[in-house]
């Protein structure tokens, strides 16, 4: 008889013979009786257990029966004191008499709250049914999967190698674990039947030599293992020393980046610092000459008429500006009351603006982002700078000589042989600030 309990847990029980008994009702009941219970005898000495270890350094750190596992699987309980753990797991499976038939080398994630990862589906089972042979753990070789022998290479990455080094064999924790019981395995008795005595025959040459190349397969085969899990950690160590490599070059090139930006601007401040240094030189030999050719009331005149004509420059043109300001005004609100007085086409796309409330939004310098209602969007379109411009608080030429430097910031004097300094100088972000002459200058020609 055969029963199936989960995904891949199968119970075998072996039915004894029992032989026909005639006899009355009670002695049918109390022989029906007695094959029930050899049957549940025979069924526990048959179906062997199975259990799981959690592994940690070299010993096993917890033990649970299968059923409990799967109770973890299902989510109906957690391990906080697992939580974000990569946990390293072995199934062990046992024989009637608590030897050891195969292990399951596999690897679960719990989540933060201690819960086994609900995704994980290594069918652990199916897999211990065609592991390859492993080492004799006491009840003859076993059945061994782990990452470096996995009969499906697509469940490879979900599993572990052992360690078998000495000291820490993961093996011999296992097989003192089991030998412990801790779990309280049943352990079948061996039936008690008269088997008739031999006396003892010296060995054939033959059968020794059997078992000399059985012994020697057997330790060829935990060598082949070792080596296997050997090779397995090499390349797993070699993989983490790449990445490890790949970021500290990632690094370092990054470094080594911001190390040539930064070594390229200290050259060009370096660089600029020295042609101000050295024009700073020629003003101040230039102002000692003249210093030494003009006498003191000389200079003091000399600077008094630039001051005056300088002011009466300014005043002149503030002056003008204050009248273009106010014809401009009123042509604005000329245009402003046509504006508004005029109606858009029927089925133009400024009707629709206007239906619609749609607003545009135009950006300039010195005045950044500006909200367009329908009613001025002729006056923008005629003229989009001089509409910046008032919204600046200056008429169109000045804000034109404040757009030309805040676009170009370089010196714009012209020597009598007509070429221009160039120089570049310090930007007035705002247009009210800007002093034309004097800002548009570099310190040289400011003061001269």
């Amino acid at each position: 008889m055969r029963l199936d309990w989960g995904q891949g847990h199968r119970l075998a029980v072996a039915l004894p013979l029992v032989p026909r008994i005639k006899t009355g009702r009670g002695a049918q009941s109390q022989a029906f009786e007695a094959w029930s219970s050899l049957m549940v005898e025979a069924g526990q000495a048959a179906e062997g257990h199975s259990a799981i270890f959690f592994m940690e350094g070299g010993g096993v750190a917890r033990q649970m029966r299968l059923s409990e596992f799967g109770a973890f699987l299902d989510g109906y309980v957690g391990l906080t004191d697992l939580a974000e753990t990569d946990v390293h797991a072995v199934l062990v499976n046992l024989g009637p008499d608590l030897g050891i038939t195969s292990l399951v080398f596999f690897r679960i994630w719990f989540d933060d709250e201690g819960r086994a990862d609900t995704h994980w589906n290594v069918p652990v089972e199916s897999l211990a049914g065609k592991g390859a042979k492993g080492p004799d753990l006491g009840a003859g070789p076993i059945r061994l999967v782990c990452r470096s022998q996995c009969p499906d290479p697509d469940y490879a990455s979900e599993l572990w190698d052992p360690d078998m080094t000495p000291g820490s064999n993961h093996f011999q924790a296992i097989r003192k674990a089991v030998e412990a019981n801790s779990l309280r395995f049943r352990k079948a008795e061996p039936a008690e039947e008269d088997i008739p005595t031999l006396k003892a025959t010296p060995v054939a040459p033959e059968q020794d030599e059997s078992g000399n190349r059985a012994r020697v397969a057997q330790l060829l085969r935990e060598q082949r293992l070792r080596i296997k899990t050997l090779q397995g950690a090499h390349r797993e160590a070699m993989a983490e020393l790449q990445r490890e490599h790949r970021l500290e070059m990632q690094a370092l090139r990054g470094q080594l980046t911001d190390l040539e930006q930064k070594h390229e601007r200290l050259r060009i401040a370096n660089e600029q610092i020295k042609q101000r240094l050295s024009r700073r030189n020629e003003q101040y030999l230039a102002l000692q000459d003249k210093l030494a050719d003009d006498d003191s009331q000389g200079r003091d005149d000399a600077n008094a008429g630039a001051e005056t004509v300088l002011l009466r420059e300014q005043l002149e043109r503030k002056q003008r500006e204050l009248e273009l300001r106010e014809e401009r005004i009123q042509s604005l609100e000329s245009e402003n009351r046509d504006l508004q007085q005029q109606e858009p086409a029927e089925g133009s796309l400024l009707e629709q603006l206007r239906d619609q409330a749609v607003f545009l939004v135009a950006y300039h310098p010195g005045v950044g982002h500006i909200t367009l209602p329908y009613g001025e969007l002729d006056t923008y379109f005629a003229n989009p700078v001089a509409y910046a411009a008032e919204r600046c608080g200056l008429n169109e030429p000045a804000y034109r000589q404040w757009l030309a430097h805040y676009e170009h910031p370089v010196c714009n004097h012209v020597d009598e042989s007509g070429e221009a300094c160039a120089e570049p100088i310090l930007r007035i972000t705002q247009p009210a600030d800007f002093r034309a002459g004097g800002d548009d200058r570099c310190e040289q020609h400011q003061a001269r």
